[in-house]
């Protein structure tokens, strides 16, 4: 195996045993640049000795000096759509507000109502859909596949409780891994794009609409990334459909959160690195005004505004899951710059004692025969 091949080695300080001041240097595989998950070179077996001279070890500090400039520029890119991805979280909250307000007011008028509204019909649950958003490109860890893991767990449980299910992938990710599996069923295949918007949530949500509408499924889950910070996130399962009429929006435990209330992620800077900063923002949602009276039947209004609050909340998944993908290869970037930077140092330590052993035998040889001459 050629020494300019091993893009994923480090260095070992270990000489050959044979003899200390040999020409050639002794490189010991033993942990891979990229952090676990990302696309790299499969780790050599342990036992193998690989020998590099000093031509193999210069060419291999190019390389690993090339390889630490990509890894922080895409480190810098995926922190600027880290803010780009969170000024559109932002972005959307004014419209939020004036629809969890509208539906917050028409609901006081339809308390003492028997509301009929197909997207807050519960019935019993014989089929489930799951919609699970991965992520479109690798180098970020174990993003994908902690979703991923997370959806067949679900797909388990529905399976051990005698309900069926099929599955609403969004993402290049997600596509690739059920297409390879034809056993599990599977109802459409979406795109959500380097940037969500409202266009591709409103595919989704006409997908998981007509599915439930025509009674398809009894029931819609929503499985994505929720963001937490630049180094944690945490996958989680939402039921999308049925929606209550204020709009809640609950997890498979039957833990509910109002509709008013939201939480916001602002990146910043503290002590020279980057942070997240989470703080939870509660709608004013007024009294309903007596006197004010509604052109149509509230049930009307209520059945027209719901599906766009299912629009929002699927738009809001998309943009946390994009911030926590963004955030999982901000921090496998960073790990790979930092290991590209010991395994530089380590083989310019070792080109430093192959070049010296090399000079020193040079010099060995020259006063052994001038001792030889005389």
């Amino acid at each position: 195996m050629a020494c300019s091949n091993l893009a994923t080695t480090w260095a070992s300080h270990k000489p050959s045993d044979n003899n200390h001041l040999s020409s050639r240097a002794f490189l010991a595989p033993s942990r891979r640049l990229f952090a676990p998950g990302s696309a790299s070179s499969p780790r050599p077996p342990p036992s193998t000795a690989v020998y590099c001279g000093l031509r193999e070890l210069r060419g291999r500090i190019d390389s690993v000096k090339n390889t630490q400039k990509i890894t922080e520029a895409m480190k810098l890119v995926a922190a600027a759509k880290v803010r780009r991805a969170q000024e559109a979280v932002v972005s959307g909250r004014p419209f939020s507000e004036s629809l969890v307000e509208v539906l917050y007011n028409i609901n006081e008028q339809l308390q003492t109502e028997d509301v009929d509204v197909p997207l807050t019909r519960v019935r019993p649950v014989r089929k489930i859909a799951l919609v699970v958003v991965t992520g479109d490109r690798g180098l970020c860890g174990g993003f994908n596949n902690y979703i991923i893991k997370k959806a067949e767990q679900r797909r388990a449980e529905l399976s051990a409780l005698g309900i069926a299910s099929t599955v609403i992938s969004v993402g290049k990710k997600g596509n690739s891994y059920f297409q390879r599996r034809p056993y599990i069923p599977v109802d459409r295949f979406l795109e959500a794009g380097s940037l969500p918007t409202t266009k591709e949530a409103q595919a989704i949500a006409d997908d998981v609409f007509s599915l439930f509408v025509s009674e398809d499924v009894d029931k819609v889950e929503l499985l994505y990334t929720k963001f937490v910070s630049l180094v944690k996130s945490d996958p989680v399962i939402h039921t999308l459909l049925p929606l209550s009429p204020k709009g809640e929006i609950c997890d498979v435990n039957g833990v509910c959160v109002d509709a008013a209330e939201d939480e916001l992620f602002r990146l910043t800077t503290k002590e020279g690195k980057l942070t997240v900063e989470r703080e939870t923002v509660r709608t004013p949602t007024p009294a309903f005004s007596p006197i004010l009276q509604f052109e149509q039947d509230p049930v009307q209004i209520l059945d027209a505004l719901l599906p766009l609050y299912l629009n929002s909340q699927i738009l809001r998944a998309l943009q946390e899951s994009l911030a926590s993908e963004l955030a999982a290869r901000m921090t496998a970037m960073s790990n790979a710059t930092d290991n590209a930077v010991e395994l530089k140092r380590t083989l310019s330590t070792l080109y430093n004692r192959e070049r010296q052993a090399k000079i020193t035998g040079e010099i060995l040889e020259i006063v052994a025969g001038a001792d030889a001459l005389t």
